[in-house]
């Protein structure tokens, strides 16, 4: 299906299924420990051997010899494979760093051998057996120290004719002329993803076929960076994934435990399972780049924008991608004048790739506290400066509108529920016994990325149906939302629809990232019911352009058939997906939020409790209340760990992220997170796909972070630029005790 104009009436808008809160269909699996992860795949293939990953020691130089006598004659060894034994894998697109292969070493814990045993304790026993020695280098790990090196860069999420500097006007000139200034740097840090499920892989091959069993965000590009590495036509190559326990970008693109499971499961010639260690995923896998962010902001005395300046600068891998965070800078506010690109410094740390908003959520982590400083200046509240920047068009291009925009509308909702007005613009000057008491505001936004999707829809003999695809569910309720689908357009119960997802052989779909799953996965389904759906009319000899499946009846022309008895002679197949046009380029698609935080400081110790959260989200239509409600508190979350504990730190002696493990990297825990209130505004975008559904996943964490620093700097008084906002860095200047 072409999806090249705005949808119009369709069958997803009676909200009989779709719209509708709806558990889980797959939660009895989970709460049961029924539900089929990767590394518990036992009954998948016979003779499963465990693998353990020997990562390097050092963060650059090479591997000048590797001895594995003694490891081979540890008890239940298998075998050994090394780094020397493979050439450098190529690393697939959008990625950096080599994975296995050659005697170059890019970064710590780089994978070097594999021990596979007849036992994981075995096979971790005899890694420690391992003795590899290297020619070690000097490698370059502090961004700070790098800034300076670091050269223009383009965003790779703007497609192949982006341009590194957006610029507009004269900035120098109308910054220098406006009467009210902020000129500022904030920083954020590395960041992991801290997903509770590891990276892991079965793989087993037959007859020159391989087949994984992994835990992937996108069964797609998975399928394709393995077969590209290992010189496979894709066809040969099977990806199966239909339990993910999280990811947060971590598993969109192929790592080191699926490459070597495939090595050594070819070497050894049987089946061998891998996952990584949790220190080598934060060392091996992808993190998010820390940045340095440089926010320049004119204004004139009532407050509008003249001059918008903001320059991130991250590190990566030779050859990686940038933190794109100027990204939301280019769209969230209005202003005449503006200069905006990334800069890129070479960093010897392990790959920065994706995570949860990409861009955003870095680079509101700036922009929203510049505003906030830039709304105090003008003595001006911060909820009608965001309002009165606000645009209904691309601010670079007038003539280009957002198909809907309603962040108005969610700081206007989000202030009065909130209590907004009982804010004490005063900083430090709200107590509450020893607590020091303060509200913030944040904006969000999001791109709504539209990405081709497929998928399979059956018709059984009982008139129950099935669902194919290779979409995955990271946790998202994609199994619901699909099952939901499905139940709409065909006239049946949501109970009556299976859904099976994660496997390679089905159609492919978008898969899970940018929060572009739900929407374009949906819609892939639409496509393949309306397929269905004139197959069954036609089998049925219905004709006409009212043909109505609803109660599990097919009705037209005053005929009214039971929808199973399409199905009496064999079931019915309808397969298509759905391939846009271009809406996207004549219309700015994107999510909105009004972010709304209060915290309490104590006076004392400096120790920050956030205790309370609202979020008013504007994202087209919600396919599920409450999935969709469980996307975003759990972004919400995120937000209070980037605002107050997450960071990873790197060792310079050593060149790794020393806190490599949940124990030492600090993520929030029940404790520390209050009553959170979610709104969803109910504008349907029919530009964005045939479900008028938009991205959720993400918006959740764009601003969040920043609504909570800017309630704490209300709170105290004390402007933080450095994230995270611990107690260390306002402890001396807070306000005296009374």
């Amino acid at each position: 299906m072409d999806f090249t104009s705005p949808a119009g009436q369709n069958p997803i808008d009676r909200q009989t299924a779709v719209g509708r809160a709806t558990s889980r269909v797959d939660g009895p699996l989970k709460v049961t420990g029924t539900a089929p992860y990767a590394y518990e795949r036992h009954d998948v293939v016979p003779r499963q051997a465990y693998g353990y990953v020997v990562g390097s020691s050092i963060s650059k130089g090479r591997v000048t010899s590797i001895d594995t006598a003694a490891a081979k004659a540890a008890p239940g060894v298998v075998g050994i494979i090394t780094t020397l034994d493979y050439k450098p894998a190529e690393p697939p697109a959008r990625q950096a760093a080599n994975l296995f292969g050659g005697d170059e070493i890019s970064h710590y814990h780089q994978a070097v051998a594999l021990v596979v045993a007849e036992t994981f304790e075995q096979a971790r026993a005899a890694a420690q057996l391992v003795d590899v020695r290297y020619d070690k280098s000097a490698g370059k790990f502090d961004l700070a120290a790098e800034a300076a090196n670091a050269t223009p860069a383009v965003d790779i999420n703007e497609g192949k004719d982006a341009k590194i500097y957006d610029r507009l006007g004269d900035f120098d000139a109308a910054f220098a002329a406006a009467p009210v200034q902020i000129d500022a740097i904030y920083t954020t840090p590395h960041q992991t993803h801290a997903m509770i499920e590891p990276h892991a892989s079965i793989a087993a091959w037959q007859n020159g076929k391989l087949t994984v069993w992994m835990s992937t965000q996108m069964v797609g590009w998975t399928r394709t960076g393995l077969a590209q590495i290992l010189g496979l036509p894709e066809s040969n190559v099977r990806i199966v994934s239909p339990f993910i326990g999280g990811g947060f970008g971590s598993k969109l693109y192929l790592r080191a435990d699926a490459l070597l499971a495939a090595h050594a499961a070819k070497a050894f010639d049987r089946a061998v399972k891998v996952t990584l260690q949790r220190p080598l995923i934060i060392n091996n896998g992808t993190h998010r780049s820390a940045t340095l962010q440089r926010i320049r902001l004119g204004a004139d005395r009532d407050g509008r924008l003249m001059a918008i300046g903001h320059v991130g600068v991250s590190g990566n891998l030779p050859g990686g991608a940038p933190e794109a965070a100027v990204a939301p800078t280019k769209l969230l506010y209005a202003a005449p004048n503006r200069d905006m690109y990334l800069t890129l410094a070479e960093l010897d740390l392990g790959e920065a790739n994706d995570m949860r908003a990409p861009g955003e959520a870095p680079g509101l982590m700036a922009l929203e506290m510049a505003m906030d400083e830039l709304a105090e200046k003008l003595g001006m509240d911060p909820v009608e400066l965001r309002i009165l920047n606000d645009t209904q068009t691309d601010p670079r291009d007038p003539n280009r509108k957002f198909s809907e925009r309603h962040l108005v509308e969610c700081l206007r909702i989000g202030a009065e529920r909130f209590g907004w007005s009982r804010r004490n613009a005063k900083p430090g000057s709200v107590r509450d016994d020893k607590w020091l008491v303060g509200m913030g505001v944040a904006a969000g936004i999001r791109l709504n990325l539209l990405m081709p999707s497929a998928a399979r829809i059956r018709l059984e003999s009982d008139g129950k149906l099935t669902v194919e695809t290779d979409m995955t569910d990271i946790g998202t309720g994609t199994y619901t939302i699909l099952a939901q689908t499905a139940a709409e357009m065909m006239g049946v119960p949501v109970q009556a629809v299976t859904v099976r997802l994660g496997d390679s052989d089905f159609p492919k779909a978008a898969g899970s990232g940018g929060q572009w799953g739900a929407n374009n996965s949906t819609s892939g389904l639409y496509a393949a019911c309306v397929k269905l759906r004139e197959m069954v009319a036609e089998k049925l000899g219905l004709r006409g352009n009212d043909v109505e499946f609803s109660g599990g009846m097919v009705t037209a022309g005053g005929r009214s058939v039971p929808l199973a008895e399409a199905a009496k002679a064999g079931p019915l197949i309808g397969e298509d997906g759905i391939a846009y046009g271009d809406l996207d380029k004549a219309y700015v698609q994107a999510t909105f939020a009004g972010q709304f935080a209060e915290v309490g400081v104590d006076s004392f110790t400096g120790e920050v409790r956030v205790r309370r959260m609202l979020q008013v989200v504007d994202a087209g239509r919600i396919l599920n209340p409450l999935t969709a409600r469980s996307q975003v508190i759990g972004a919400m979350t995120m937000g209070v760990g980037a605002a107050l504990m997450e960071t990873l730190a790197v060792d310079p002696r050593y060149g790794l992220f020393i806190n490599h493990d949940l124990g030492g990297y600090e993520v929030p825990v029940h404790a520390d997170i209050p009553h959170q209130e979610v709104i969803f505004l109910d504008h349907p975008d029919p530009v964005s796909s045939p479900m008028k559904a938009k991205g959720i996943g993400e918006i959740g964490l764009c601003g969040a972070a920043a609504a909570v620093a800017n309630a704490v700097y209300n709170a105290t008084g004390v402007r933080v630029r450095d994230y995270p906002i611990t107690l260390d860095k306002h402890l001396d200047r807070l306000p005296p005790v009374s």
